[in-house]
């Protein structure tokens, strides 16, 4: 009896460790806004970490309510020894099966939104979700001896432990709830830096909108980046918003180390962002009426409902069908290119050295997470002082 009680106990105890473990990195994360290793931006990982459903409201980790779950389960596995009183053994057994359904309730939740709203999985997430429905299936499987033999004749019929269960059930049902109903706010990161952004002749460089436009704004981006390619969708129609006044300054910020030293280490994700960068300016060198539908091909969805980075390849493949294989070899030689993309990675550089997408303008700064054009409006007033339209 002994044996099998501590067997399945330091099971528990493991699981419980285990758990707290992996959500509370994923809450360290969230708060300091570091990366997370093997998660490079625009992974899956990246993805769901960075989605709305990772916190409630923008302002709650739900990693934290789980590390918080977490610690109180292995707290409470601390008092359901033999030797521990009956009554205290009793309500650790209550604690641990609200808890239990709590997480496996949250658990299901979560793998359902990757699977079927954010469209991606998240190791560590999914590491911790099984870790939480193997946690609760043990919890609930050696509850009727144990939970019963606490309580004790005088209360074993007053709660039982599907009731305690069920109470967990509706605690992640509200918890979820609370996701749904409060929208978090549009902006992820924000700063100022220490300079301007360097006036440059907007007729020599690439421009989304008007080089007559009254309040020019500078977008850092990646072609390799999801995010990126969600802002730039609402571009065009931020431009309509404000009547042809905005205009975008397209700056290339590859996360790859062989061209931006800001890069703290390579991902698989951004191996070819440098190449692909240099591609996109050739394209605007060699012909500029052509680079507009370069751009847009860029962050078009090819097939089905998620968009994925266009190879290196079929980028350049698609340069030279718009531009011809002379003229973009040409391009791609001139030293121009060089010089404006490190130009634009210092910019990035000097502005909080965050992620991307980045939108600049004077020497504010922000990481926008936007859902449409109204969310960019806002941020444009809101967050970098752009003026009204």
């Amino acid at each position: 009896m002994t044996r099998s009680l501590w067997s399945w106990r330091w099971a528990l105890t493991g699981l419980s460790l285990l758990g707290l473990a992996l959500s509370a990195y994923l809450g360290w994360h969230y708060l300091m806004g570091g990366p997370v290793i093997g998660c490079g931006g625009g992974s899956p990982c990246d993805l769901v970490l960075n989605s709305r459903w990772s916190a409630i409201g923008g302002v709650l980790p739900v990693s934290g309510l789980a590390a918080g779950a977490y610690l109180a389960m292995l707290v409470a596995s601390l008092f359901i020894s033999p030797t521990t009183e009956t009554s205290v053994r009793w309500l650790a057994w209550r604690a641990m099966l609200v808890l239990a359904g709590a997480i496996a309730g949250s658990a299901v939740w979560f793998i359902v939104i990757q699977k079927s709203v954010v469209k991606a999985f998240c190791p560590y997430c999914m590491a911790t979700h099984i870790t939480g429905l193997l946690l609760a299936a043990l919890i609930i499987w050696r509850a009727p001896g144990h939970f019963y033999e606490s309580a004790g004749r005088r209360v074993s019929g007053r709660v039982p432990a599907i009731g305690m269960v069920l109470l967990g059930l509706a605690l992640a049902c509200i918890m979820a709830a609370c996701q749904v109903a409060f929208k978090p706010p549009a902006v992820y990161r924000t700063g100022e830096s220490k300079q301007n952004v360097s006036e440059i002749d907007l007729r020599a460089v690439p421009l989304v909108g008007s080089p007559d436009a009254q309040y020019i704004v500078t977008f850092l981006f990646d072609y390799n980046c999801p995010h990126c390619q969600q802002l730039h969708l609402t571009l065009d129609e931020a431009i309509r918003h404000y009547h042809g006044k905005l205009a975008f300054v397209l700056r290339p910020a590859p996360l790859n180390t062989h061209c931006n030293p800001y890069i703290p280490r390579d991902v698989n994700e951004f191996a070819d962002s440098c190449e692909l960068a240099r591609v996109g300016l050739a394209v605007w060198l060699a012909d500029r009426g052509a680079f507009p539908a370069f751009d847009r091909w860029m962050f078009s969805f090819e097939s089905g409902d998620r968009w994925r980075p266009r190879s290196l390849d079929a980028a350049r493949a698609k340069a030279v069908e718009l531009v011809g294989q002379v003229k973009f070899d040409a391009a791609l030689a001139d030293p121009w290119i060089e010089q404006y993309m490190q130009a634009s990675i210092q910019i990035y550089g000097n502005t909080g050295n965050t992620a991307v997408p980045k939108l600049v303008f004077g020497t504010r700064w922000v990481t926008p997470r936007q859902e449409d054009t109204d969310d960019l409006a806002s941020i444009l007033q809101n967050s970098l002082g752009v003026p009204g339209p």
